[in-house]
């Protein structure tokens, strides 16, 4: 397990690298870029001085995370090869790892909403297939494995299809493309939303496949049916098991890169929603003295 926290970049994140390099057990940054808009190639010279930039904090950046798939490859357009060509381009440029809505997709979200009424979820999931076969031969000639997040919360939404919210969404995708290339990102909090999904059990099936690469590990409160709140990470805020799951990440994905995920804003920080730093670093130090106490339970 490798111990890492969401970084947006110095011109993005009020969170100086610095802070994150103070943090008990933290060895590397889960890189985010979020200024590229989707189907564009991120710049090699861009990823190599972000890169250098966390390098020179003494902290590594093998994951970068947020590659986001551009809604002509999702809605099956002639135009998706292109946009395939491009992704590939990004993961040449990259060499890493890879485990929302972009201010500039906002700006057409009529537009989107009404592409998206003549796709249905086998339909997403043929273009979900095509985008795959696109790309995974890229992915593993150049040593990079992609690792998909799941829908955020787990249900559908608005109408839209979505194929990546529960153990057999994630088993279908797999399948798809039968390679360590074509992974996953468990996100506790996405998949533990709908109190159906067993996450643990989840991370110990996929685990068991080799094909959990990263985990966001954080905790939800259920309110009722299809209505939760976030909650520190601590085991009693929520409802969802985090020494179940860090069990199940150390026994079955001991190599995959996590994260705390998402954070309140406390002791007075102001800065990007969902991403302060405080309270994330309160997370992994909770969640390493989980790991410590299974780690040592368990020789």
């Amino acid at each position: 397990m490798k111990m890492t926290f969401r970084w947006y970049g110095s011109d993005d994140d009020p969170i100086p690298l610095q802070y994150i390099s103070q943090i008990p057990g933290v060895t590397g940054i889960m890189g985010a870029m979020d200024r590229f808009p989707a189907g564009q190639v991120w710049p090699e010279a861009d990823i190599a001085a972000y890169v250098d930039e966390v390098h020179r904090a003494g902290l590594e950046c093998e994951v970068i995370e947020s590659v986001n798939v551009h809604e002509d490859i999702k809605l099956g357009r002639d135009t998706r090869d292109t946009y395939i060509a491009n992704y590939c381009r990004t993961l040449e440029n990259s060499q890493f790892s890879l485990p929302g809505w972009e201010p500039e997709r906002l700006a057409q979200l009529d537009e989107v909403m009404e592409a998206y009424s003549s796709i249905d979820v086998d339909r997403m999931r043929e273009h979900y297939a095509y985008f795959l076969r696109g790309v995974v031969p890229t992915a593993e000639r150049v040593g990079i494995r992609l690792a998909v997040h799941p829908d955020d919360p787990a249900w559908p939404l608005f109408g839209l299809p979505r194929v990546c919210h529960s153990m057999a969404d994630l088993d279908a995708i797999v399948e798809m493309v039968d390679s360590p290339a074509n992974s996953l990102c468990v996100c506790t909090g996405s998949l533990g939303s709908d109190p159906a999904n067993d996450v643990p059990a989840i991370l110990t099936r996929f685990g068991d496949k080799g094909r959990v690469a990263a985990a966001h590990c954080r905790n939800v409160r259920h309110l009722g049916h299809r209505h939760f709140q976030e909650a520190a990470h601590l085991s009693a805020d929520g409802s969802l098991d985090m020494y179940a799951i860090m069990r199940a990440i150390h026994d079955h994905a001991p190599d995959a890169y996590i994260r705390p995920d998402h954070g309140r804003m406390i002791w007075g920080e102001t800065g990007r929603p969902g991403y302060p730093l405080y309270d994330r670093a309160l997370g992994i130090t909770y969640l390493n003295g989980l790991w410590e106490a299974i780690d040592k339970a368990t020789r």
